[in-house]
């Protein structure tokens, strides 16, 4: 009789397998610019910080309780009578750090080697619809622990939604649930965690397929990503992408058992108390820039606009970057451009600094003069770099 023998019925590879097993052959095949340095590998350690965040997050949501009078009880409760609960929360809270840390870096490294240049604007796109998701999620979690800071940080970041003008009010009791936090205002804050935090998963899944399709840039430009200059991702970038996720974990490691001062708030290890203000309210440090921003401008809703503002403005990078698409603003002798960057690194951390010393003094003056700095990368020098470049004088 005509046909496939039984044998070979029962042992041919199914469809899924067959579709897997192309997947991971095409992505090992995957050509990147053979001259990708470090930088390149911080995607590799996004992706595995991402994972564990998921991991430990569904792990600790399962003895979370998002009631006010409760909230901060789970919490100690998790971390004292769970078995390894205080390790998972500890992981949790070092790879938000870390996370945003490696989030930052990533960014700058798309600065440095204009990756938000045609034919990756798409691209460069997501990844900052990503870097917004990933600052309100960590926001909300932020929130959830119920503590001293918990509570008085969503009362700032309440006001500071009030100061929007018309609709802030409505705004402030929508995103409180009434007219100070409490219960409604973890519920919300519980379910936006959660959320946006498979949402982020998604947006990491079509970055990356985006990234295929595109291609990855070269520190080179487009000389770098010609074909013969190309190396498949199995076995050069897998062993580099390796490399340093065991050094990311290293040194996660040593900040969460040596250093974990680095990076929490003792303040939020007190339940919240909203009768007494703590002397020094102040976000996470990775908010510290925006929130150094916030308080530079006298006018609440202007604070606001510019904090705000300071994040959304990287939206129009590619658009205020005109320049070739083979000019690339951290390659050869490009001093000015050298001298721009860091003008930008430095605004960004003196904004944090006098976001931590709460702008006042002669801090005032230096979170005035970091918010220009920064805004002046953007507003001024691209425009005025590509424009330098397009005549030829970029070099």
């Amino acid at each position: 009789m005509a046909g496939t023998p039984s044998y070979q019925k029962q042992h041919s590879p199914t469809g899924t397998s067959v579709g897997v097993s192309a997947f991971v052959k095409e992505y090992m095949g995957f050509l990147l610019p053979r001259d990708l340095n470090m930088l390149w590998t911080v995607g590799a350690m996004l992706l595995a910080v991402l994972a564990l965040m998921v991991m430990s997050g569904l792990s600790l949501a399962l003895s979370y309780t998002p009631d006010a009078t409760l909230a901060f009880h789970s919490v100690e409760a998790l971390e004292r009578r769970l078995p390894a609960g205080w390790l998972l929360r500890s992981l949790h809270m070092t790879g938000a750090s870390f996370f945003m840390a490696a989030l930052y870096l990533h960014v700058f490294r798309g600065l440095c080697y204009g990756s938000y240049r045609a034919p990756r604007r798409g691209l460069w796109l997501i990844g900052t619809a990503l870097l917004v998701m990933v600052m309100i999620t960590a926001f909300a979690g932020y929130v959830l622990p119920w503590g001293q800071m918990s509570y008085w940080g969503a009362d700032v970041a309440g006001k500071a939604v009030g100061a929007v003008p018309v609709v802030g009010p409505l705004l402030e009791r929508v995103f409180l649930g009434g007219d100070a936090p409490g219960t409604a205002t973890l519920h919300r804050m519980f379910v936006l965690h959660f959320t946006l935090a498979f949402s982020i998963v998604g947006a990491v899944i079509l970055h990356v397929a985006v990234l295929h399709a595109k291609g990855s840039s070269s520190p080179s430009g487009r000389i770098g990503e010609q074909p013969d200059r190309k190396l498949p991702f199995y076995p050069y970038f897998t062993i580099k992408d390796t490399l340093g996720v065991v050094l990311m974990a290293l040194l996660f490691t040593l900040v969460m058992c040596f250093w974990p001062g680095l990076i929490m708030e003792s303040a939020n290890y007190r339940p919240a108390n909203p009768l007494h203000t703590p002397a020094d309210i102040e976000p996470e440090w990775y908010f510290l820039p925006f929130y150094g921003m916030l308080q530079a401008v006298p006018s609440k809703f202007g604070g606001l606009v510019v904090s705000a503002g300071a994040v959304v403005i990287l939206f129009c990078v590619p658009w205020l970057d005109k320049g070739a698409d083979s000019q690339l603003p951290w390659v050869g002798h490009r001093w000015l451009a050298r001298v721009a960057l860091g003008v930008l690194v430095v605004s960004f951390i003196v904004a944090g600094l006098a976001g931590r010393h709460h702008v006042q003094g002669s801090w005032l003056l230096a979170g005035r003069i970091a918010t220009l700095g920064y805004y002046a990368y953007f507003l001024a020098f691209l425009p005025f770099y590509a424009c330098l470049g397009r005549r030829g004088g970029g070099a």
